[in-house]
């Protein structure tokens, strides 16, 4: 007599239900990817980053969301020039004939904006992660300094 292998048939647990457990896991993760890039986490490894415009203009702060429709900038910088005032007499030379730059925080202009700054993807050229010993990173953080100071003494 030769024995036979008996299998008991559980319902629920043959190879098409495998089939549709890998299935609903490779869509969960798909969906997971698609939401995680839809998000656009920015992807930066440094505190700050410098986010250059097609209209010239370079902000400074934290790339909190990047995707293919929007590049969101909080903690934001910018560099403004200041000229003298006077010019100097003839025969003199000016010092610095380009001015100065300083860095500003987005904040104290006339219009009030906020501290975030939602940019359209399509006018961003390139963004820039600043390492820490930049000059940038340092003003910003002198300033950051200066302000926690002021605060405590208040």
């Amino acid at each position: 007599m030769s024995e036979q292998a008996t299998t008991t048939h559980r319902p629920g647990y043959g190879s098409g239900a495998s089939l549709g457990w890998i299935v609903l896991i490779i869509l969960i993760l798909a969906a997971g990817f698609w939401m995680w890039r839809s998000n656009g986490i920015s992807g930066f490894s440094e505190d700050y980053q410098a986010v250059f415009l097609s209209n010239g203009q370079v902000y400074f702060g934290d790339v909190t969301k990047n995707n293919k429709a929007e590049v969101v900038l909080k903690d934001i910088y910018y560099l403004q020039v200041t000229r003298p005032l006077q010019q100097t007499q003839e025969g003199q030379e000016q010092a610095n004939a380009q001015g100065e730059l300083s860095l500003v925080k987005l904040g104290n202009e006339l219009h009030g904006p906020t501290d975030a700054m939602h940019i359209n993807r399509d006018q961003v050229l390139f963004i820039e992660d600043l390492k820490d010993d930049s000059n940038v990173s340092q003003a910003i953080n002198n300033y950051k300094n200066g302000q926690n100071q002021a605060e405590a003494n208040q």
